[in-house]
């Protein structure tokens, strides 16, 4: 309901950069742009003292009773010369740069940087940092930051903060630093920074441990990272030397200790590689209990990352994803992007997810799944998976006083406020 109401109240500001440039170039856009030139020229100082010479007019109609049309052209006056004197205040050599994360937790506050260097003989005041409109989820934080001097040849940096409620990526509209009139009504002409794009990313639940029951399937070649070149091997001990043994596995200290070669010898190596499905059914639970199961795929993730053990796979909505190639190095990252962009989908189907999996299935050594709900289609899709020889961990994402014997049941609650999962 909070989420219908906040993209009730952002109608008219398009959600992506594509619509906004869209919006820009319209014929009606076009129509406006000096009545925007004339609004973006003032201050909120300007515009508050618009808003109070429009209601005073209303008051000043009847000339022979009052005197506050007197106050009224004063007031008008006053910020009509503010505007038209604003094109004369520059910030000459000024550039101005951003900088944010790549990526943030949803819900939590992101920090953009602005970095101002002054390259020009002149020393500025006053400087008014201005934030573009935000999509229907997001919302600025704080006041608008302004620089009280930037020397020549000096460089200064200001910090705003935004929140935003929906996952995805996001694009900011180019922010804008401008000088100040005196009275602060008006401000110059600005410079813009160039945009800010970010990836909105479900929290990571807070996954204290995770038991999972699988098979070391055989991996030939291990992975990328491992330390030996050519196939990925575990140092299984030393033994002696025979013909045709590459000279680099010769081992001097048990040679010098036997008196004869001794070369080592390895096994090649054996990893547990896991899928895990997310359930995006979002008909069987909701919005929460959605978002509750990407939060908790992304802890169980972490909290794999940690171990031996490597999720290879992650599928969600209409897809299947390769995470990173390498053992655990960025496979949270990618998971985390991956799991920003997951839409809900249409009802759960074993034959469609299964056909995902595909040939996976040979090298995954156990698969994590995390329902929305248990009904005959999930349980027809685990007994298909464990028929095939993979095991398989079920974790079901519902209320404290549900109980689910095919899997362990996930309280919501818990997962958003945080609390430590035993799983």
């Amino acid at each position: 309901m909070r989420r219908d109401l906040e993209r009730l109240n952002h109608v008219l500001i398009p959600a992506t950069k594509s619509e906004r440039d869209r919006y820009r170039n319209s014929r009606l856009a076009r129509r406006a742009r000096p009545l925007v030139w004339m609004i973006t020229r003032m201050t909120r100082e300007g515009r508050v003292m618009l808003a109070s010479v429009a209601l005073a007019s209303i008051l000043a109609i009847d000339l022979g009773r009052t005197d506050a049309h007197v106050l009224v052209f004063a007031m008008g006056s006053l910020l009509l010369a503010s505007v038209l004197l604003a094109p004369a205040y520059r910030l000459p050599g000024v550039t101005v740069d951003v900088r944010c994360p790549r990526r943030v937790t949803i819900g939590e506050e992101i920090a953009l940087t602005l970095s101002f260097r002054n390259d020009g003989p002149a020393e500025h005041r006053f400087i008014r940092v201005e934030r573009p409109l935000l999509p229907w989820d997001g919302k600025w934080r704080g006041a608008q930051p302004t620089l009280a001097r930037l020397p020549p040849g000096g460089s200064a940096s200001a910090v705003v903060h935004a929140r935003f409620i929906a996952r995805g990526e996001h694009h900011i509209d180019p922010l804008s630093a401008a000088p100040l009139l005196p009275l602060w009504l008006a401000q110059g002409r600005a410079v813009r920074t160039p945009g800010a794009r970010f990836v909105v990313v479900p929290r990571v639940a807070r996954v204290t441990s995770f038991a999972i029951g699988r098979n070391r399937r055989h991996q030939l070649g291990g992975v990328a990272s491992a330390a030996k070149t050519g196939d990925a091997t575990d140092l299984l001990g030393v033994r002696p030397y025979r013909p045709g043994d590459p000279v680099r596995d010769l081992h001097a200290r048990s040679w010098a200790r036997h008196g004869s070669p001794m070369v080592r010898e390895y096994q090649e190596e054996h990893l547990s590689r896991i899928g895990l499905v997310v359930d995006t059914d979002v008909a069987a639970a909701g919005d929460d209990p959605f978002e509750g199961a990407l939060s908790l795929a992304a802890g169980v993730i972490a909290r794999l990352a940690l171990g031996e053990a490597r999720v290879d796979l992650l599928v969600a909505g209409d897809g299947a994803h390769a995470l990173a190639s390498e053992r655990n190095v960025g496979s949270l990252d990618h998971a985390l992007d991956v799991l920003a962009a997951v839409q809900p989908s249409g009802p759960f189907s074993a034959e469609r997810t299964l056909a995902r999996l595909g040939s996976h299935l040979d090298t995954l050594s156990a698969i994590v799944l995390v329902f929305l709900a248990w009904d005959p289609a999930r349980a027809a899709f685990v007994a298909a998976l464990r028929a095939r020889g993979t095991a398989c961990t079920v974790l079901i994402v519902g209320d404290r006083t549900a109980r689910e014997p095919h899997g362990t049941t996930v309280a919501l609650d818990a997962i958003t406020r945080g609390e430590a999962l035993a799983l």
